[in-house]
């Protein structure tokens, strides 16, 4: 059984293995023995992009285990012919990571699509399209941002994704949940193979599951992603190295630092990011025997137009607030800890690099993508308050202290982006939730579900939170899809877009909602 890298010297080895490229002609290359399967049954995809350059990401899955390493060559074009190469290279892939690959290109020019392809032998892979950003401080003209979350397996198809790479985007921006650890669902719309998701190998199978839908595999190849993570990706409502869920299987893992360094490992081997996020987290491994860090926090700027901040609210936190296990929803007035002005729902070290990274964005839109729901929502009609401990509501604090960053920066206009709930809603960003004349300082957009179904109480009840909460101005938990937003330098507009029918891998779509924002006003119209 494969078992998570804790060796740091190792690690950073193979990883510079397998991100290292190499530029040379065309045919340069040696040649591999033939295959008798196709490799590239997970297809291709790619991310991170840089003015000069991306990540180009594929794992090698074979019919019989390999034991050895393979080197892939990697092609990079203009055409989709492969007539015009741009760049070409090779990248080892070694069994220890999975025989994952991701291939940092450089050399590129700024603001351009391009194809790429990887090659093993006679094995090429599907073609995959993908672009840089825009040159430092140039004036784009636009951004097209596809962002959705959530895709648990069982509870529906992806239709979701063949309708988004129909609009076109420029980037995906994916805010987590991209796999579920549970064994299965009940009236599973496709059913889970394995169990509860526990060592790396469960969760390389349960990437790979995934990673088969032919949507997915479709949008994936169709542009650059940018990902973060919730806690799905790992278990249910975890906090840092505390567990979360306590369910009684789940008890018979002694070593919950190992499994979530297993599923960081399993993360990183699936998603098109940069191996930096691995060395830098490896560099304290040594000081922190509880488990190795994988910093996925990033800042990305496209030209002038926009800044996008991806966080990471799972990995630093402290734990939820007056619950032995997970999430709950907790009545501030009984929950001293709740309000404590320590704790943190980023960690320290992410809130000092936000801070930061918000103090020296040069762009006219600040993207703030992370897990979910950014402002409150209180779950008790009339006097009282009961609030969700696992999201920002459990962290008052931290919330406020980014309100704070976001004013004292004078950040040109904030636009949180989140995911979750599994329930689409739309509100403005107030420099203070608790007045209710406060000014709005930012807007909102938490999305639905790719395919993870809503609580039932969250389809009854959402009119009536929306009246307790008046800084939303749309809500609605009945719907699964994902959103699409387009920013210019005069406007924001996004489309909230639901399937038809999530049991249908071929089920349309259509729009339920548009949303715009005029530059320098942080007022929500519906289009």
């Amino acid at each position: 059984m494969p078992h998570p890298l804790t060796d740091r010297r190792q690690l950073l080895q193979l990883v510079a293995a397998t991100a290292t490229t190499l530029w040379l002609p065309r045919g340069a290359w040696s040649r591999s023995a033939r295959l008798q399967s196709d490799p590239y049954a997970l297809g291709v995809a790619s991310g991170a992009p840089l003015p000069d350059g991306v990540v180009l990401w594929t794992r090698l899955l074979f019919a019989e285990p390999q034991a050895r390493e393979f080197t892939l060559r990697w092609e990079v074009a203009h055409d989709e012919a492969f007539t015009r190469i741009a760049r070409s290279g090779q990248v080892q892939a070694v069994p220890a990571l999975g025989h994952a690959v991701h291939a940092e290109v450089q050399g590129l020019e700024p603001d351009r699509w391009y194809f790429y392809r990887f090659m093993l032998g006679e094995a090429v892979s599907p073609v995959g399209r993908t672009r840089t950003a825009p040159a430092p401080g140039a004036e784009a003209a636009r951004l097209r941002v596809g962002y959705a979350s959530c895709q648990r397996w069982e509870h529906g198809y992806y239709a979701a994704w063949r309708h988004l790479r129909a609009d076109a985007p420029d980037l995906v921006l994916f805010l987590g949940d991209y796999i579920y650890e549970y064994p299965g669902a009940q009236n599973p719309v496709r059913p889970v193979t394995g169990g509860w998701v526990l060592t790396l190998e469960d969760y390389r199978a349960r990437y790979a599951l995934h990673r088969s839908d032919p949507d997915l595999q479709a949008m994936h190849a169709a542009c650059p992603w940018l990902l973060t993570w919730d806690d799905h990706e790992v278990q249910n409502d975890y906090a840092g190295l505390h567990a979360g869920n306590g369910m009684p299987v789940l008890g018979t893992v002694p070593d919950f630092a190992a499994r979530r360094a297993a599923a960081y490992q399993a993360w990183y081997e699936h998603m098109p990011v940069r191996a930096s996020m691995l060395t830098r987290g490896l560099s304290g491994l040594q000081q922190r025997p509880q488990g190795a860090e994988l910093r996925i926090h990033q800042q990305l700027a496209w030209g002038r137009l926009a800044t996008l901040h991806l966080l990471d609210g799972r990995q630093y936190r402290d734990r939820q607030a007056c619950v032995q296990d997970g999430g709950s929803l907790i009545d501030p007035a009984q929950c001293p800890e709740w309000a404590e002005p320590q704790r943190s729902y980023l960690g320290a070290a992410q809130e000092q690099w936000l801070d930061q990274a918000l103090a020296r964005s040069a762009g006219r839109w600040n993207v703030i993508g992370q897990q979910t729901l950014f402002g409150p929502r209180d779950a008790r009609p009339g006097p009282g308050q009961r609030f969700w401990n696992d999201g920002w509501d459990g962290y008052p604090a931290a919330r406020t202290r980014l309100l704070d960053a976001l004013q004292r920066h004078l950040v040109s206009n904030p636009v949180f982006f989140g995911g979750d709930v599994h329930e689409n809603w739309v509100g403005h960003v107030k420099a203070d939730y608790a007045r209710a004349d406060s000014a709005a300082i930012g807007v909102e957009f938490c999305g639905t579900s790719i395919s993870s179904r809503a609580s039932a109480s969250g389809m009854e009840r959402a009119a009536e939170r929306l009246a307790e909460n008046p800084h939303f101005i749309y809500g609605e938990a009945r719907y699964r899809g994902y959103g699409l937003a387009e920013f210019t330098p005069q406007r924001l507009r996004t489309t909230l877009r639901a399937v038809e029918d999530v049991t249908r891998a071929d089920s349309g779509a259509y729009t339920l909602a548009q949303f715009e924002v005029h530059t320098g006003r942080a007022q929500l119209e519906r289009g």
